[in-house]
């Protein structure tokens, strides 16, 4: 299925495998970004970057979707999440900081090899989620001072309540916490389910701690440049201001902010259309293992493209990744890259087709097979 697109899911791998690692979708474009696009190209509008309407876009898209509505002013364009998480820890966290495996990989790297943090982990209870009572230990640590939330949380695709994000915002400040939340898969909360945005709690939970958002993953824009960071407060915003240098902003994109704000503004048709297509395609996806690969255990996550695949029935080992890719030729993510918790684990990414997903579950059965 090699496809005509030059980005790195479909240049990874050889052509005879099937790519369903990375977090990229298979599904064209939404018409409103191309047409954005398409119009700043033909305009020569290619220089430096320029939030313009970014900032409201993103606003007014939160509020319609999510039922909260942050300030404007609140908010800071950076290249993409990662900047800002980076940012964030390097100019704002002074000590170690808590992650809750298995997690989203760069959370390791970022805080490690990039910012030289400790780290201080606090896993996932199986069937449960989080453990807010160990939270609580790791807060009261004097080392610890920031806490990476994830939510809805990549690799499980799950959503915090609110009551769980309150419990965490007074452990927070009780604690003298800051809490940066990566909340970039809010926007493709499924039908059916509803996701609290973190900082709209109130400032007097959430007001030192910040969010970071982008249209990349609900809208396939990871490869134009541009993030949200979401202050809790005009204080916390100055501090943001004041400490992450002019020159880091840049490292957004004029297209990606052209690009995210249409999304923002125009989008919510398509990826209603969208989120439809991935719902669908995780309940095809349950009733193909069901059928083929009957070990495998698989719970459709609440808000994500991505499939957290409990392979640990199948005896593959702690990585059954690497059996998938040698003797069945598709890419699935690793769970051990995700966390020790993560062995035996694969995460595949669901956003392509039907029948890509029938023909990858085929061959990872066929895999099995001796």
């Amino acid at each position: 299925m090699r496809s005509e697109r030059t980005s790195a899911k479909w240049r990874a791998f050889p052509d005879d495998v099937l790519p369903l690692w990375v977090a990229e979708m298979d599904y064209p474009l939404a018409p409103p970004i191309a047409a954005a696009l398409h119009a700043a190209i033909d305009r020569s509008d290619t220089g430096y970057r320029w939030p313009g309407d970014l900032p409201q876009a993103l606003s007014e898209f939160f509020a319609r979707r999510l039922g909260w509505a942050p300030a404007p002013e609140r908010i800071t364009v950076l290249g993409d999440v990662l900047v800002a998480m980076t940012e964030a820890l390097r100019r704002l966290v002074p000590g170690a900081l808590v992650i809750t495996p298995p997690v989203y990989p760069p959370f390791f790297h970022v805080a490690t090899d990039l910012v030289g943090r400790e780290l201080v982990e606090v896993p996932l209870v199986p069937g449960v989620g989080l453990d807010l009572d160990g939270l609580e230990r790791a807060f009261a640590r004097p080392e610890v001072s920031a806490f990476l939330l994830c939510n809805p949380h990549n690799p499980t695709g799950d959503i915090w309540t609110r009551d769980q994000l309150e419990r965490i915002a007074r452990m927070a400040r009780c604690h003298d916490i800051l809490v940066i939340a990566d909340e970039i898969w809010a926007p493709l909360t499924m039908p059916g389910q509803e996701m609290t945005p973190y900082l709209s709690l109130g400032e007097e939970l959430t007001g030192p701690d910040i969010a970071l958002v982008s249209a990349s993953k609900a809208f396939n824009l990871a490869g134009l440049k541009a993030a949200q960071v979401i202050a809790g407060s005009a204080q916390t915003q100055e501090l943001l201001t004041s400490r992450i240098p002019m020159e880091v902003t840049y490292s957004a994109g004029h297209l990606g902010v052209i690009a995210a704000t249409a999304a923002f503004r125009d989008g919510d048709a398509w990826l209603d259309e969208t989120r439809d297509r991935i719902a669908a395609n995780a309940v095809l996806l349950r009733d193909l293992l069901a059928e083929h690969l009957p070990a495998v255990a698989y719970t459709p996550g609440a808000s994500t493209y991505l499939a957290w695949l409990d392979c640990r029935g199948l005896g593959l080992g702690d990585n059954p990744a690497a059996v998938f890719l040698e003797r069945g030729r598709v890419a699935v993510n690793a769970g051990t890259d995700f966390g020790t918790q993560g062995a035996g684990y694969v995460r595949l990414n669901l956003a392509t087709t039907p029948d890509v997903l029938a023909e990858a579950v085929r061959r990872m059965r066929d895999a099995c097979m001796p």
